[in-house]
């Protein structure tokens, strides 16, 4: 983000505090409850878009040093991430050759072989086999080649190691040819730069779709987050703006709106706005004014969601006691925010087997979920 379009940002959402008007779109829309609870419909989700579309699957400073691996479900697969001596990172299924076992048991380590604990195959960082045990009496015609670990496409770009989550696809990964003009407000957050200050894993009993739709609105800040932040923010402002298939979300605190007497070379928004990206699928980044919480999203049925939370901060902060503290106190009160839309999303998965209702109601100020799901729908029509 230039600071022209920053200033523009800041004056949009002024000008609608000053007409007290939301950001509106053109009509009412409506969603299908059959998008969020239907098996099927979650099976093409995975086969179109979790399976074929760039993922984010680990932040850079997870995979730091030469032979650092990390072994991880990335949309529902077995991966096996490797940095070898070069620096160079591969993404590998996470599966022996052999006969199908579990490769590496371990999360994370350093390591230039892997060997498999069932009956000692061996391969290398980069994919190779190594070793096989009694190979010339049990295997002599073993063709080497065609047994290194299946590899996945991936590619290290913006601070994040990103996957496609299918052998067969082939290919290299162009991450700037996915995220289009995206790829410049990443370069704008220098997420290279960041680090991982407080993590955690939770998994939520709600469609993926919901989730997202719980934090691309500020229509339900007044009434939802009462006891948190909504005294913060004012009530149902905030604009979005679509990147090809991503989209930025500025999310006003009430601090902005009154920047109208103050100097522009003053301003910043991140000091006085949070911003939200969401990166199709299933990757958003909350910007807040020292840090960025990066939401990640695994989805594991139509009604189920695990989501990593986890706090990067400049990578040149002090690591003391003092700033672990203040990053720690920041990420509960993200937790206990967006728990309250978890919760939320929980309860609108259950309702749905009670069929109250055939679809959703979008107001004109909730443009932004039908947006999101329209391209949803391109994307699973290819």
């Amino acid at each position: 983000m230039d600071r022209t379009e920053e200033i523009t940002l800041i004056k949009e959402i002024i000008g609608l505090a000053e007409q007290k008007s939301a950001y509106l779109d053109a009509s009412i829309s409506h969603s299908p409850i059959s998008r969020y609870c239907s098996p099927d419909r979650f099976e093409r989700e995975r086969a179109m878009i979790f399976r074929r579309k760039p993922t984010v699957a680990a932040h850079s400073s997870e995979l730091a040093e030469p032979r650092a691996f990390l072994a991880r479900d990335v949309m529902g697969l077995p991966v096996l991430l490797a940095r070898d001596d070069s620096g160079q990172v591969r993404a590998f299924l996470n599966v022996c050759r052999h006969r199908g076992a579990r490769l590496e048991r371990e999360t994370s380590g350093c390591k230039r072989v892997f060997t498999c604990p069932y009956h000692g195959w061996s391969w290398t960082n980069d994919g190779d086999l190594r070793a096989v045990p009694q190979e010339a009496q049990g295997f002599p015609d073993l063709p080497r080649s065609e047994r290194g670990l299946r590899r996945l496409p991936a590619a290290e770009a913006h601070g994040f190691i990103w996957v496609i989550a299918d052998p067969d696809a082939g290919g290299d990964l162009n991450v700037d040819n996915w995220l289009g003009g995206m790829a410049a407000e990443l370069d704008w957050l220098a997420l290279a730069d960041h680090r991982i200050a407080v993590e955690e894993t939770i998994e939520i009993a709600a469609n993926w779709k919901v989730l997202v739709e719980g934090g691309i609105e500020a229509y339900h800040f007044r009434v939802a987050h009462a006891a948190t932040i909504a005294p913060h923010f004012p009530d149902n402002l905030s604009t979005y703006q679509m990147f090809g298939s991503h989209m930025r979300s500025v999310l006003p605190r009430r601090t902005m709106t009154a920047l109208g007497d103050t100097p522009e070379q003053e301003w910043s928004i991140r000091k006085d706005a949070n911003l939200l990206y969401s990166l199709m699928p299933t990757t958003q980044m909350l910007v807040q004014q020292d840090h960025i919480v990066w939401i990640n999203s695994t989805p594991l049925s139509e009604g189920q969601t695990r989501m990593r939370l986890a706090t990067l901060v400049p990578a040149d902060t002090p690591d003391t006691p003092q700033m672990q503290a203040h990053w720690e106190k920041n990420h509960k009160i993200t937790h206990m925010t967006l728990r309250e839309d978890f919760d939320l999303g929980e309860e609108i998965q259950a309702g749905f087997a009670s069929r109250g209702n055939p679809s959703h109601l979008f107001g004109r100020f909730e443009g932004a979920l039908n947006r999101f799901n329209l391209l949803v729908e391109e994307l699973i029509a290819g």
